[in-house]
């Protein structure tokens, strides 16, 4: 529906056998019903806004087609042929996520276009932890006021994401929600779909005693614990976004820190999935390291992670130091350098790391698998200074 009217009703006909003309319910006020007409635009909602948003993205969207998708932006349902001669058994993988509390960060800095990144991030890196390679991606916009060109900035990091990921954007929407949220307030969630061999789907019963943990260097924080970094660093330090931090180099703010893309690992794993013996591979998101390790180990086995083998990034350190936040609180939360984990057969770990250097990402041997009963051990100590 896109409009409500109200009229004050029909006139002309004899009522009661009186002659008189039909007259609009009073309410008991002895006064007529004002005739008045209510638009949608009238609640909030600008129907032309939204047609205005999606005008401005159809280009980056187009970018992100792959021979599979059928048809064009505009109808009710995106629709993606799979290629089942591709596949023996082909299964499919699915992820639904969001970026959580970066985003009022973005609000805050009014920059929007890399929240989209993170969301892609978010939602492909899982689907690859169990080696399926994302196929397409449904995103959904909720805003208190759509604004065309704020919308636009924000599908189009979405849009790049998928690029980078190689997957569709093959639709989604956007919703305006007035009374609910704030003009300048908008959440954002995407779900994906991805596709694996049944045979090749990466598992905990993959991985054996004397296979080796392989970290791949995120690019910050990611997108999580931003609830705590704002409680941190904006509250109770009262840090200033537009604050440069000398450690961070080359003259960057707080704000652009904080707003750094996901790093996505999506096209990288593929990659080492189809050169190395990859056993099994982990996101590293809300739980951190520990948290995110330990759901790809079997019963059997424990993960030996040294923490001297890498130092993370200068914004972890201002995190712990302005929070007096303790090590095993800041392992829980953030991913402390560390996006992503491959756990690969020890004959293949010189081969995997050649795989991702070759690739761009920094990468290193992080750590082991022993005998045990499911644990991630964490040891060593960081580098500081």
């Amino acid at each position: 529906m896109t409009h409500v009217t109200e009229r004050s009703g029909a006139t002309g006909g004899p009522t009661g056998g009186s002659g008189a003309s039909h007259q609009p319910w009073t309410g008991g006020l002895g006064r007529p019903v004002r005739k008045r007409t209510v638009s949608y635009a009238d609640a909030g909602v600008s129907i032309e806004a939204g047609d205005r948003a999606v005008e401005l993205l159809k280009s980056k969207v187009r970018e992100t087609r792959r021979p599979e998708v059928l048809g064009d932006l505009g109808g009710f349902a995106g629709l993606f042929r799979l290629d089942t001669k591709k596949y023996k058994s082909p299964i499919l993988a699915s992820s639904t996520d969001g970026v959580g509390t970066k985003l009022v960060i973005a609000q805050q800095l009014d920059i929007h276009d890399t929240v989209g990144i993170d969301l892609v991030a978010m939602v492909v890196d899982d689907l690859v932890a169990c080696g399926a390679e994302p196929l397409f991606l449904l995103d959904y916009i909720a805003t208190g006021e759509v604004v065309p060109d704020k919308v636009a900035e924000i599908g189009a990091g979405i849009a790049d994401g998928c690029r980078y990921a190689g997957c569709a954007l093959l639709g989604g929407e956007t919703a305006e929600h007035p009374g609910v949220l704030r003009p300048d307030e908008y959440d954002i969630s995407a779900t994906g779909v991805g596709v694996v061999e049944e045979s090749e789907i990466l598992s905990p019963e993959r991985v054996e005693v004397g296979d080796v943990v392989i970290a791949m260097k995120s690019s910050g924080l990611h997108s999580n614990g931003y609830s705590l970094v704002r409680h941190v660093l904006l509250g109770a330090a009262r840090m200033r976004l537009d604050t440069v931090i000398e450690e961070f180099g080359r003259q960057r703010t707080l704000g652009e820190e904080l707003l750094t893309p996901t790093k996505i690992y999506a096209k990288d794993c593929l990659k080492l999935i189809a050169e190395a013996e990859v056993r099994a591979l982990a996101h590293v998101t809300g739980g951190g390291i520990p948290g995110n390790l330990v759901r790809i180990l079997p019963e059997h086995v424990d993960a030996v992670v040294n923490r001297a083998t890498w130092r993370p990034q200068p914004i972890f350190d201002l995190i712990q130091t302005k929070g007096r936040i303790d090590d095993p609180d800041m392992e829980s939360t953030f991913n402390m350098g560390v996006g992503m984990f491959a756990i690969v057969s020890a004959e293949d770990a010189d081969r995997a790391l050649a795989c991702l250097t070759g690739r761009g990402v920094e990468a290193w041997q992080a750590g082991e698998i022993i005998e045990g009963s499911g644990n991630v051990q964490m040891v060593g100590q960081h580098t500081r200074g």
